[in-house]
């Protein structure tokens, strides 16, 4: 089973392509933390992500730098030939679902630009008992 969930924010904007057959491609790296026993100090790895077609526009339309998302697919490692004509390999990871866990921030002249908690969503949040209806 190849299977990849990972949490983390965008290391930049996600870049989205197109190939001659017109399929969108979509493609940036998400910063997840990495906790290093003993020595109390966050790393963080930069994971290549790539999404293809609906799920690649979806995210050039919503996703910016510095978001928090989720990203749920597959480990792909694949060969390429570079500009100067040697071999590469890549490894990334193909999403296959992405969840946004955090909304896109508002430009700064909104009154409640830094507030950015997927929770906050609607200010009225009541509990149960004082629900107004």
């Amino acid at each position: 089973m190849n299977k990849v969930i990972l949490v983390g924010r965008l290391a930049q904007d996600p870049e989205v392509r197109y190939t001659q057959s017109g399929k969108a491609v979509a493609s940036f790296n998400l910063a997840v933390n990495r906790f290093s026993s003993g020595q109390g100090q966050n790393n963080a790895d930069f994971i290549p992500i790539v999404a293809w077609e609906k799920l690649a526009e979806t995210c050039g339309n919503n996703l910016t730098k510095g978001q928090k998302v989720l990203v749920d697919g597959r480990l792909q490692i694949r060969s390429y030939e570079a500009n100067d004509g040697q071999k590469r390999r890549v490894a990334e990871v193909v999403a296959q679902s992405i969840e946004f866990l955090e909304r896109r921030q508002a430009p700064a002249s909104s009154g409640d630009a830094g507030n950015t908690d997927i929770n906050s969503f609607g200010k009225d949040v009541y509990p149960e008992e004082e629900i107004p209806f």
